[in-house]
């Protein structure tokens, strides 16, 4: 061996069968490793952030050199909807993740694909948004380069060969410099990266995270100057009479932030259930978007809007109230029409604009109610901006650290976190979903209840219940029962009669409460019925349900062990499941992503002209009542079956997984083979 592979064999390179492992025996400590890759997908990204903003620019020109040469209202319409005709065909041709605000589907790569995006979104998604946003389009800038910075670190990690865990780390740090690289705001980055595209705070991604922040920050400034994208001034609570103004703007927050959710979601099913070009409907959502905002004088929902929140926000505010109202609508419906016709831009600047204005009408009101109380309508307007904000995305933490961070003044922060916290609180109490979830949720993913919710939801109880279990008769003495516990070294037993139905469980608390009440230990005068959990009180779960559902069931009470009974008749007693069944459960939900994965992934590399397809079952279809392995020979060869959600609730299928109607199912087939697969399934209806 030459001295050079020897050098290569340990320090640096490892040969694998596949090719070279990068970087799998360097002799550096972890951290230190992770922080140094950190640094770089924190640097990359500002540098896409720089490139990014260039482009905005470049295609602002384009735009005004356009209408300046044959007009201004035929400019407008021509640039507009020939961008979104680019828009469209680059999205349908090149990189579908490219299509919309983002977000959703760097959430969706971490929870379902280890955080691997492919490197072409990023490059698609920086051309494809900089022509939307650049040429009108109502769309923020943060959500393309949050997924530009997310596919640079999910690149990185694949090209070097790291573990799942790394990748996903080197994911939230390119999210984290993204939102930095935009605000100039590199603490609000790393908690977005944490509370938003992870769900979670922890230690072990939380320094690298807010190293890349940094590093993304430092970058943007020396290219991009160090301004905030607009400036805050400082305001105070200035009177106690305040408070209620700021709780009904928090009120109002959380409705209008609900009211955008499904309005956008309700537009972009619209266009999906038009069965015509990608391309065409970017042109006509695009051409909406102009047509809304002419009546405007100087077009303000047009483009990101950041400018104009400067102006909500001044301390000179001056704005009236009818141009406001106008705004807020307009607003709405042209972040409506752009995104969910399928082009590609971000929703967090769009949220601060409908709340900074949302929050200018109420202090503007409050203003002229109460001159004294209400003294600066744009201290409003920032309390707003966030409320409306966290509302959408459920992130009360990252929107209100981006404002206080902006402004570099603690004076409002309590009217700001009442307000905020108030807004996300109220707006899951109306509906559940945020705006990134319910991208996801439509799809057949469920992500909000943690990463691997849908290990369980993907394991039905009968598949991990146990049948032979020790049962207790309605007769059993005490004296027998602490027998039983004694030798069984059990916790509980159901307590069946025998007839097989259940009457009741009991537990080795309910004994020994009994003796605590003066029971002698061994009183063959009293019965386990007597003292256990009768049958009416019980929670229990049935064989077809999730063990995801009876987990959940569990919790409720903190319950060591769940009777399962039969659908049909709810007191027969069919079976049992203990906490110690969520493990195994557990592992064999994970054993079943792992392998949809796999399957996914290699159907990806084997047909590049391969696509999602959502279907929903109706009653009629000849699927519904069949396991996927009875129907498994009439689907089309390389199908993969992705997700089957039910009730709200995901299930990975497997060959025993019988179809219902009222299923939605997403699979991943090749587009030649999408009749044939529609036939497999005799579908009434598509999602």
């Amino acid at each position: 061996m030459t001295r050079l592979s020897h050098l290569k064999q340990r320090y640096w390179i490892e040969p694998q069968r596949s090719g070279f492992r990068l970087l799998s025996r360097i002799r550096f400590p972890d951290g230190i490793v992770m922080m140094g890759l950190a640094v770089i997908v924190g640097i990359g990204t500002a540098l896409g952030a720089v490139v990014f903003v260039k482009l905005l620019r470049l295609m602002g020109d384009l735009t005004v050199a356009v209408e300046v040469a044959i007009g201004s209202i035929a400019g407008l319409f021509l640039v507009m909807g020939l961008g979104g005709l680019i828009v469209g065909y680059m999205i349908n041709r090149w990189a579908s993740e490219a299509k919309g605000h983002g977000v959703p589907e760097v959430m969706e790569a971490i929870g379902l694909r280890g955080g691997r995006i492919r490197p072409i979104v990023a490059v698609v998604k920086v051309i494809a948004s900089a022509i939307t946003i650049g040429v009108g389009g109502s769309a923020g800038r943060e959500g393309p380069i949050v997924q530009v910075g997310s596919a640079l670190g999910s690149s990185l990690g694949q090209v070097l060969d790291l573990s799942r865990e790394r990748i996903i780390t080197l994911v939230a740090c390119g999210s984290a410099a993204g939102i930095a690289a935009t605000f100039n705001a590199p603490i609000a980055g790393a908690i977005f990266a944490l509370e938003v595209i992870l769900g979670q705070f922890s230690v072990r991604y939380f320094g690298a995270v807010v190293i890349s922040a940094v590093s993304a920050s430092i970058v943007a400034q020396a290219f991009l100057g160090n301004r905030p994208a607009f400036n805050v001034p400082s305001y105070a609570l200035n009177h106690l009479g305040e408070i209620p103004i700021y709780i009904t703007l928090g009120v109002l927050s959380a409705l209008w932030a609900v009211l955008f959710i499904r309005i956008l979601y309700r537009i972009e099913g619209m266009f999906d259930h038009w069965h015509i070009p990608l391309a065409i409907k970017t042109t006509i959502g695009m051409l909406l978007t102009a047509a809304i905002a002419l009546p405007l004088v100087e077009r303000q929902v047009l483009g990101p809007g950041l400018e104009f929140i400067g102006e909500s926000i001044a301390e000179d505010f001056g704005l009236e109230l009818p141009l406001l109202f106008a705004l807020l609508i307009f607003k709405l419906l042209a972040t409506s029409f752009t995104l969910g016709s399928g082009n590609s831009g971000g929703v967090f600047a769009p949220s601060l604009f409908m709340g900074a204005i949302l929050g200018a009408i109420v202090g503007t009101i409050s203003n002229r109610l109460w001159p004294d109380v209400a003294i600066n309508p744009g201290a409003y307007a920032i309390v707003g901006m966030a409320s409306v904000f966290a509302g959408a995305a459920r992130a009360p933490i990252t929107a209100i650290l981006i404002v206080f961070e902006m402004s570099s003044d603690y004076k409002l922060i309590l009217p700001l976190m009442m307000s905020t916290v108030l807004a996300t609180v109220l707006a899951e109490a109306i509906f559940p979903e945020s705006i990134y979830t319910l991208k996801l949720k439509l799809k057949g993913v469920s992500l909000h209840r943690g990463r691997d919710n849908e290990l369980l939801d993907s394991v039905l109880v009968n598949e991990i219940m146990r049948n032979n279990v020790p049962v207790m008769s309605p007769e059993t003495t005490l004296g027998e029962l602490s027998q039983q516990f004694a030798e069984t070294h059990g916790h509980g037993f159901p307590v069946v009669d025998d007839d097989n139905n259940l009457r009741g469980v009991v537990t080795i608390s309910d004994l020994e409460r009994a003796w605590t009440d003066g029971v002698p230990h061994y009183d063959d005068a009293m019965h386990v019925i007597d003292i256990a959990t009768p049958y009416e009180q019980l929670l229990f779960t049935f064989p077809d349900e999730t063990m995801g559902q009876a987990l959940e069931r569990m919790g409720h009470r903190d319950l060591g062990r769940l009777p399962v009974v039969a659908r049909e008749n709810s007191r027969q007693f069919v079976g049992l499941i203990r906490r110690a069944d969520i493990i195994r459960a557990y592992n064999l939900g994970l054993a079943r992503r792992d392998v949809l994965r796999h399957r996914v992934e290699r159907a990806k590399v084997e047909q590049e002209d391969a696509e999602f397809v959502d279907i929903v079952l109706d009653t009629g279809d000849a699927v519904v009542g069949k396991s996927l392995s009875e129907i498994a020979t009439n689907l089309p060869r390389g199908c993969v079956l992705i997700s089957v959600t039910r009730a709200g609730r995901v299930v990975i299928p497997h060959g025993q997984t019988v179809f219902l109607a009222g299923d939605h199912i997403t699979a991943f087939v090749r587009k030649q083979d999408r009749a044939e697969y529609m036939q497999a399934f005799g579908i009434g209806s598509e999602a």
